[in-house]
Formats: C-alpha cells, sequence, structure tokens
C-alpha cells in the first residue's frame, strides 16, 4: 500500500495516531508518547504499554485521569532528524501537544534555519491522525513541494470526518465532559450518544440512542448522510478492546464502496478518551 520513505522527509506524530502492524511496516512515522496518570499509577504511551492494564485502572478508579502531551524537547529532538520535518497533533481543542510541537519547531529553526518542519492541527485524534500521517506520505512519495504537501493535506483535514462511540461513559464523567446527572440517565436508560469531531476539532453529541446495536447502526446511516464521495477516501476504524465491533461496523459500512477498510486498535490516549469496549471512525 505504501512503501516507506526514507532521505531528508520525516513524519512524526503523537501517541494519540494510531496504527496496526501493517501500518507499522509501511508507514514511516515516529511516534511520540503521552503520559497517562490514573491516581498513583503512571503509563507511558509507547509499544510497552499493556492496554489492558490501563482499562483495569481506569475502571477501579473515582478519579479522572490525567494525561501529560510529549514537551517541546521531545519533540525537537526528533526534528533534527530530518530536513522537512511534517507533525501531526491531536486536536488543539483535546491537548497542548499542538503548542507544544509548534514551540518546538521554533526552537529547532533559531538552530537550524534551513530545516522545514509544519505542524499540522489534526482538529481530530487516533485513526484521524492516522489518515494524516498517510496522506502526508503519499504526497511526499508523489515528489510534491513542500508547500503542495501543506496545502493539500490542509484541505484533507478541513474534509475529514471523525465520530466515536463511548460503550462507557465513565471517564467521559470523571473529566466533565458529561455531567453525572446526564451519566446517570444515560447509564439507566442504557443511552449511547453518538460523538463527532466539531470543524474546529472539539468534541459534540450529534444524538442519544437506546441501546450498543441500535447506536451502531444509527452511526452507519449517519455516515451514509454525509454526502461525501467515499470511493476516494480510506476509512479507518479503531477500537478498544471491541474487535468484533469493528469489523461487524466495516461489513455494514462495505456498501459505501470506500476505497479501503482498515482496523487498528487503540493504544492508551484513545483508549483514555473512548474506553474500554468504544470505537473511533475517521474518514
Amino acid at each position: 500500500m505504501y512503501r516507506s520513505v526514507k532521505l531528508k522527509y520525516k513524519i512524526v506524530a503523537d501517541s494519540s495516531c494510531d496504527l496496526n502492524p501493517e501500518l507499522e511496516e509501511v508507514l514511516d512515522v515516529e511516534l511520540i508518547p503521552f503520559k497517562i496518570d490514573v491516581e498513583d499509577k503512571s503509563f507511558v504511551d509507547d509499544k510497552n504499554l499493556d492496554v489492558n492494564e490501563l482499562i483495569k485502572a481506569m475502571h477501579d478508579s473515582p478519579y479522572p485521569i490525567k494525561t501529560s502531551c510529549p514537551s517541546p524537547g521531545n519533540f525537537a529532538e526528533k526534528y533534527k532528524e530530518g530536513d522537512s520535518i511534517f507533525v501531526v497533533t491531536i486536536s488543539e481543542q483535546l491537548s497542548g501537544t499542538y503548542n507544544s510541537a509548534l514551540l518546538a519547531k521554533k526552537m529547532t529553526l533559531e538552530e537550524f534555519p534551513n530545516k522545514f518542519v509544519h505542524v499540522f492541527n489534526s482538529c481530530s485524534a487516533s485513526v484521524g491522525e492516522t489518515l494524516i500521517s498517510m496522506k502526508i506520505q503519499e504526497h511526499i512519495e508523489e515528489k510534491l513541494s513542500n508547500s503542495q504537501i501543506v496545502e493539500k493535506v490542509e484541505t484533507f483535514i478541513d474534509g475529514m470526518k471523525t465520530y466515536f462511540i463511548s460503550e462507557d461513559l465513565s471517564n467521559l464523567i470523571k473529566n466533565g465532559r458529561i455531567s453525572k446527572t446526564q451519566g446517570l440517565i444515560a447509564n439507566v436508560l442504557n443511552i449511547k450518544p453518538i460523538m463527532r469531531g466539531t470543524q474546529d476539532g472539539n468534541i459534540e453529541a450529534i444524538e442519544k440512542v437506546r441501546g450498543s446495536k441500535r447506536a451502531f447502526k444509527r452511526l452507519v446511516d449517519i455516515i451514509g448522510e454525509t454526502g461525501v464521495n467515499f470511493s476516494d477516501r480510506i476509512l479507518a476504524i479503531s477500537h478498544a478492546n471491541a474487535l468484533q465491533k469493528a469489523l461487524d461496523l466495516k461489513e455494514d459500512l462495505k456498501k459505501y464502496n470506500f476505497k479501503d477498510i482498515i482496523i487498528v486498535d487503540t493504544k492508551g490516549l484513545s483508549t483514555a478518551y473512548v474506553n474500554d469496549g468504544g470505537v473511533i471512525l475517521a474518514f
């Protein structure tokens, strides 16, 4: 699908960018990890993370999780390794990572003024970042100029759609994104909010559906109502411990004739957002 790009180009993303083994082989992107704290336990969102251990810690704790974004120094260290560096971060509305990456750009260009560094605010998370990284590599392989790559990828971000469903709303409640009263009502009535990323990269609930099966069926319909030309788009699905749901969604969404459909596991940060059993889609 994609061959590895070496030479002078470098793609950097934070660890919200979810990958599967196939993508790790062919997508030349380096991930900088978040840190996730659950009470007195600290998790580094890298390849050594045990996601099931993180899920258990979140489930057992009554307190909100705390996340620490990569520092400017973390980013700047990676910027030294290329001549043209393209960076993808989680939405600026959800984290300070975008600003951290921008500060690293300023630090780097002061020391190496001939480098090219562009930081993309994904206005998304998880597989949204994955698709953006894939798009960057595609344009690098087409031998486009840096400015052409930036223009085309920013246009891609503007048109990208992100949706998710959390089966377990406890993290959203603990972190204040859903009130305790709303959460209690949702749990009693088995209501599953269908969430989406807004144009500016925030999160909003677009519908509330009773029952998990109905919610996922409605999500399929909502995607069909977007009016997007699916034939030239890749659909990416990430799941937190919910492979069968992801596979069922893939089967249901085949009717829209996407260019390709890929499935990945959520890593630490995405799991912290969507929680156990949750699913995120982007296209």
